[in-house]
């Protein structure tokens, strides 16, 4: 709970906001600016790389920092209910009495990227909610999967040994994100070689104007190392090169989601103009997908139009 909302208004509004609530915009409009120092962090990574353990350690860090904690895990859809399955915050449950820490699963509904649809605007919520820290963590990663990047200030990669060939699993794609990676399950064998191949896999392109990310090494379920990488985290922008990525990141977030959203808006009025499937079922026997398709949108830009029925 924060000096702003509480835990009841604030699941209320992530609630209509993930259903697509028309209210919800309205809610949202209505909630302060984020507080200055507010941060939103990234953990991504491939399943079993042990992230809901490592973000429940870095709530702990956090919190003896003194920072408020909101976290959105982003859970597997449940194939009956169509919500969260709920795993992550069941791994979480060391911090559910604790007034200063949020914790909220989303399912995922099918979405690419690792994130839901309605994930840029949960953090907007727990940013507005006043939340000092928000961890967003996402379903494992992918070449596709890599729009974390897009909705945090910080982003970290987390990997593990003994997953077959993990730096070519997440090398596509995936290390080009990583603000910081981490070697999670250190304890483990192979945590040496997996830690000299992240650093080879880095240095086969040029570094970033802001350096190569740092390789921090973790064992979760001792907190071994957790502490370090909440001082990697709250430091990133600290060092040459990176002051003004900050304000160059969420800048390129807003207008993401300036984009995002009105894609969503324009296709949600074009399915209102024409019924696509209808279309779709009726068409003759020897029509192409791609004239079907043409024809509908011509339909949907032409109604409305003076003089065009």
């Amino acid at each position: 709970m924060t000096d702003r909302l509480s835990r009841r208004e604030l699941g209320l509004l992530l609630r209509a906001i993930d259903d697509d609530d028309p209210r919800a915009q309205e809610m949202l409009r209505q909630l302060p600016s984020p507080r200055d120092h507010a941060r939103v962090y990234g953990f991504t990574g491939m399943p079993g790389a042990g992230k809901s353990t490592l973000v429940d350690g870095v709530i702990g860090e956090l919190r003896s920092l003194g920072w408020t904690v909101a976290v959105l895990a982003v859970d597997p859809t449940s194939p009956f209910s169509g919500g969260a399955i709920l795993g992550d915050r069941v791994r979480m449950v060391t911090h559910a009495q604790d007034d200063g820490v949020f914790i909220r699963s989303l399912a995922t509904r099918g979405a690419l990227g690792g994130l839901t649809m309605s994930t840029g605007r949960c953090i907007e919520a727990l940013l507005g909610a006043g939340y000092d820290r928000v961890l967003v963590e996402t379903v494992g990663v992918g070449q596709d999967e890599v729009d974390v990047v897009k909705a945090v200030d910080v982003n970290a990669v987390v990997c593990v040994p003994g997953l077959g060939d993990s730096v070519q699993a997440i090398k596509a794609g995936v290390l080009e994100i990583a603000d910081l990676l981490v070697v999670n399950k250190a304890d483990r064998e192979g945590a040496d070689r997996l830690h000299k191949e992240l650093t080879a896999s880095l240095h086969l392109g040029d570094p970033p104007a802001w350096g190569y990310p740092d390789i921090l090494r973790t064992v979760a379920t001792e907190f071994e190392g957790v502490g370090k990488l909440v001082s990697a985290l709250e430091a990133w922008f600290d060092f040459d090169g990176r002051a003004h990525l900050l304000e160059e990141r969420r800048r390129q977030r807003f207008h993401d989601r300036v984009l995002t959203t009105f894609e969503a808006a324009v296709l949600t009025e074009m399915h209102r103009r024409v019924d696509v499937h209808g279309m779709a079922c009726s068409a003759a026997p020897k029509s192409s997908p791609e004239e079907v398709a043409r024809q509908a949108v011509e339909m949907a830009l032409c109604e409305g139009l003076p003089g065009v029925e």
